[in-house]
């Protein structure tokens, strides 16, 4: 087993080509440092130097474990500080999970300016529901995850909180609701709506139809999409409505509207959610440089 300590003797000396210069180098005496050249091209089994009387040089294989051994020494320089900074989470990567209502919130500039201050944490970032979100991390798949609390059967995750968003309704342009600036829940209690799969996003959901029936009554859901993109499209086909993160209007399509909810509770929050045991530095450093909802 060749040991780092052979390779830089041997850098020093194929760089000198001169075992006393390379001994005062080293700082030690010309005796020991030609023997452990010897015993290096004893484990090697080839010779690495031709030794004159005058000069001396470089054998092809020694001249290919010059490039060799300097790319090994400049690794294992990095091998003490890549440690340090996986320790305290400037290095590392977090694969992170999060709900597509997300990326209409806080959840980009946080992910750029996060990008910014740690250049060496790679975020792998996946659109998930907040079911499969809660999946992947049980099953390891997944590090963070951004979703809609609340979560039943927790007690095995961490939360943080993260953003709030107000609710919105969005609406056909041509439906005849559209024209109104705002829109009460109440005004919604004759319309068809669209919703998502209640497994894929339990908390979003019922947060959706406690808001109705607070307002007197049932929704009436005639059509489901798994994701918020499909619930859009469904709206723009005027299919029904939808109970939307206000944020939504981000997702600009002309053939549909959104309309603020005059109710005051209508708002719903993200968090952050993972599980305790897999926390890594990176991903706590993730966490806190996001901080708490603003305001």
């Amino acid at each position: 087993m060749i040991e780092l300590r052979q390779l830089r003797q041997f850098v020093v000396v194929a760089e000198e080509l001169h075992f006393h210069r390379a001994a005062r180098r080293l700082n030690m005496s010309q005796p020991p440092l030609s023997a452990a050249i010897r015993r290096l091209e004893a484990d090697i089994g080839e010779a690495l130097i031709v030794r004159g009387n005058r000069h001396n040089t470089l054998t092809a294989a020694g001249a290919a474990l010059l490039v060799e051994a300097r790319s090994t020494l400049a690794q294992a320089a990095q091998c003490a500080p890549a440690a340090r900074d996986a320790a305290h989470g400037v290095r590392g990567r977090v694969r992170l999970g999060y709900v597509g209502s997300a990326m209409y919130g806080r959840l980009p500039e946080t992910v750029r300016t996060f990008r910014r201050a740690y250049p060496a944490v790679g975020l792998d970032l996946e659109e998930r529901t907040t079911a499969r979100q809660i999946a992947a991390l049980r099953q390891g798949e997944t590090d963070l995850a951004l979703v809609l609390p609340p979560i039943a059967d927790s007690t095995d995750l961490s939360f943080a909180d993260f953003d709030t968003d107000c609710l919105a309704i969005a609406i056909a342009r041509e439906h005849p609701l559209a024209d109104k600036p705002m829109l009460a829940v109440e005004d919604l209690a004759e319309a068809s709506f669209v919703f998502w799969p209640a497994h894929e996003g339990r908390g979003f959901y019922q947060r959706a139809v406690d808001l109705c029936l607070r307002a007197g009554f049932e929704p009436r859901i005639v059509q489901h999409a798994e994701q918020m993109h499909g619930v859009i499209a469904l709206v723009a086909a005027d299919v029904g409505v939808a109970i939307v993160p206000a944020s939504m209007a981000g997702v600009h399509r002309p053939d549909v509207v959104y309309r603020p909810i005059t109710t005051a509770d209508a708002v719903f929050e993200l968090c952050w959610c993972w599980r305790a045991e897999r926390e890594t530095p990176a991903l706590a450093n993730l966490v806190a440089f996001a901080g708490p909802p603003p305001g």
